[in-house]
């Protein structure tokens, strides 16, 4: 089971950016498809958009246009850019793949 811990959280205004990581254990890591996902209170979990191990990505539509998943094999990393943040995404966000979730990172959006 891959090992991943997420980083990059935090409170950011409308508006604003901010950009997630990633880390994974697993030296094998590119043959993964790996995702985001997030929960805010009371709502259940839901993707966020996915990559796989070709580099092809889908996003939710809420996120569409906002957020850029990506990918970087060489150091077994996948990120999340997010752009143009509202209120609305506020949330806890996971990563997943190989099986495995990171515990999660905080992302706040409020002014």
């Amino acid at each position: 089971q891959v090992q991943l811990v997420e980083s990059g959280g935090g409170l950011v205004q409308p508006g604003g950016s901010l950009r997630l990581s990633c880390a994974a254990s697993a030296t094998i890591f590119s043959i993964y498809a790996m995702g985001w996902y997030r929960q805010a209170p009371g709502k259940q979990r839901e993707l966020v958009a996915v990559i796989t191990s070709g580099s092809s990505t889908n996003y939710a539509d809420s996120v569409k246009g906002r957020f850029t998943i990506s990918r970087d094999n060489a150091k077994n990393t996948m990120y999340l850019q997010m752009n143009s943040l509202k209120p609305e995404d506020t949330a806890v966000y996971y990563c997943t793949g190989g099986n495995g979730w990171g515990q999660g990172t905080q992302v706040t959006v409020s002014s």
